[in-house]
């Protein structure tokens, strides 16, 4: 009896992550956003709605650093809070 795979016959095909999946932070480039981020949400019982500037600032330094694909914050629910910039690409 052969115990032996045969490991050639099929070959892994990467593919990009699906929409909503990103890289961990892990040097902690926006640990400051997400610090700011969780600090409001606690200090407003987790009424997300009452953080949502942390929470675009806590998203484009996540897509300035390319730990997420960049979105337009319009896109993202932020559109009322853009004073002016123009939207990301």
């Amino acid at each position: 009896m052969s115990t032996a795979m045969n490991f050639g016959s099929k070959s892994f095909q990467p593919r990009p992550p699906d929409k909503g999946s990103f890289p961990l932070d892990h040097f902690g480039e926006c640990k400051s956003f997400k610090e700011k981020f969780m600090k409001c949400l606690r200090d407003n019982r987790f009424e997300n709605a009452l953080c949502r500037s942390e929470s675009k600032d806590y998203l484009e330094c996540r897509m300035e650093r390319q730990l997420m694909a960049q979105e337009p914050l319009e896109k993202l629910g932020f559109g009322d809070l853009m004073d002016g910039k123009p939207g990301r690409n």
